[in-house]
């Protein structure tokens, strides 16, 4: 065995002991299993009046979505006070006009409020000043409600939702529940690409870490999150995180150093915005994976090498391994292949999709790397992160 062949060998023994590491130390991230389980069962524990809830939806340009969003709102089950503010953020179609027809059908006008936000002050983002607005709007009113539910005006919710939400925080006392929606995933480019960028968050953040009030490892997810208005109230609303563009992690983190938070998945609330091509998956993802490390060359050189370690090591070792004889090598890099699949797996069966996608799970990465690499250099050359018609400088963000 040859120095370059040594060396793959122990590559391999490396990747395939993290792979052990991840699978049985790292909060057991990869099973998939926070959620918030049986309805009837939760709800019935509830006891008494429930809780009033406002809930804040941020919307700019979404006249072809908003119409489905707001009546998945007003058709809410929740035996409670519910009110509905949407917050128009100066946009530039009939979003507003669409969300004041859809109450009007359905003579729920008495629940929404259109509020018209104002512009955007320097060092906020889009949506989290359109929440502030919303949250200040609250604060003025003789009675706030108990909680708030911010959520984006491209999430369905079932009839149930909200009523769940509300039962998981009263009865375990919790500052914030969040649900990490589905994702659609009905194009190709979907279907290969999003069920990884849930498993990868999950890696980053493992929800049962997350759910745990004695680790310090805080997220959110900003598509549906419950909190209670004392908890907002008592970080001063959005202020603390309004340079963020990473929001959700953010008041995840800001909430659970006051009190515990949960976070899980969801296969029912959904989220409509479409990911057609592989292109707008690419932006989608670059707007903000730089920002993940802090715009740190370090943190990107040593997040390539890792990648191709965890990742691209196991299939280029078992396939050398088996062209060139090495048996040794094929088996660790087959192992660590078999368990990097099986990691992947359930995130897949929550996501109804092919489980040979288990197996394909290094070329997803490796895209994923690229799409990583591009955001750093969208950041290096002045660019900024570009959404709904605004470009967010980074640089600024920082």
């Amino acid at each position: 065995m040859d120095k370059m062949e040594t060396a793959l060998l122990w590559l391999s023994a490396v990747a395939a002991i993290i792979w052990i590491g991840l699978l049985l130390l790292w909060g057991q991230f990869w099973r998939a299993d926070q959620q918030l389980g049986d309805k009837k069962s939760q709800m019935a524990e509830l006891q008494g009046t429930w809780p009033a809830v406002a809930v804040v939806i941020p919307a700019r340009n979404e006249a072809d979505l908003i119409e489905r969003v707001v009546r998945s709102h007003l058709s809410q089950s929740y035996p409670g006070k519910l009110s509905i503010l949407l917050i128009d953020d100066k946009s530039t179609d009939k979003t507003a006009q669409i969300a004041t027809q859809t109450a009007a059908s359905l003579n729920k006008t008495e629940i929404l409020t259109v509020l018209l936000g104002t512009a955007l002050p320097t060092g906020w983002t889009g949506k989290l000043w359109a929440l502030e607005q919303g949250f200040r709007d609250l604060q003025r009113q003789a009675s706030p409600p108990e909680y708030v539910l911010f959520t984006d005006a491209d999430i369905e919710h079932p009839s149930e939702n909200l009523q769940q939400l509300v039962a998981k925080a009263e009865t375990k006392k919790l500052d914030l529940v969040s649900l990490m929606v589905q994702l659609r995933t009905q194009s190709f480019w979907e279907q290969l690409l999003i069920p990884a960028f849930i498993f990868f968050f999950q890696l980053l953040y493992p929800f049962p870490w997350v759910n745990n009030p004695n680790k310090k490892t805080a997220a959110a997810a900003g598509g549906c999150v419950l909190l209670r208005f004392e908890a907002l109230s008592r970080i001063n609303g959005l202020q603390t995180i309004r340079k963020a563009l990473i929001d959700d992690c953010a008041l995840g983190a800001a909430v659970k150093a006051g009190g515990p938070i949960w976070l899980g998945l969801s296969n029912e609330v959904k989220s409509l915005r479409p990911y057609p091509s592989f292109r707008s998956l690419w932006q989608m993802v670059a707007r903000s994976a730089y920002t993940q490390l802090n715009y740190s060359p370090l943190l990107l050189a040593g997040t390539v090498i890792g990648m191709a370690l965890v990742y691209w090591t196991p299939p280029l070792g078992f396939l050398i391994g088996m062209v060139i004889g090495e048996w040794a090598i094929a088996l660790l890099g087959l192992l660590g292949w078999l368990m990097m699949a099986l990691a992947y797996w359930p995130t897949l069966r929550l996501y109804k999709s092919p489980y040979w996608m288990a197996f394909a799970l290094p070329i997803i990465a490796l895209l994923y790397t690229l799409m990583t690499i591009d955001s750093a250099r969208q950041y290096w050359i002045g660019g900024g992160s570009e959404w709904k018609g605004r470009i967010y400088s980074d640089r600024s963000a920082s």
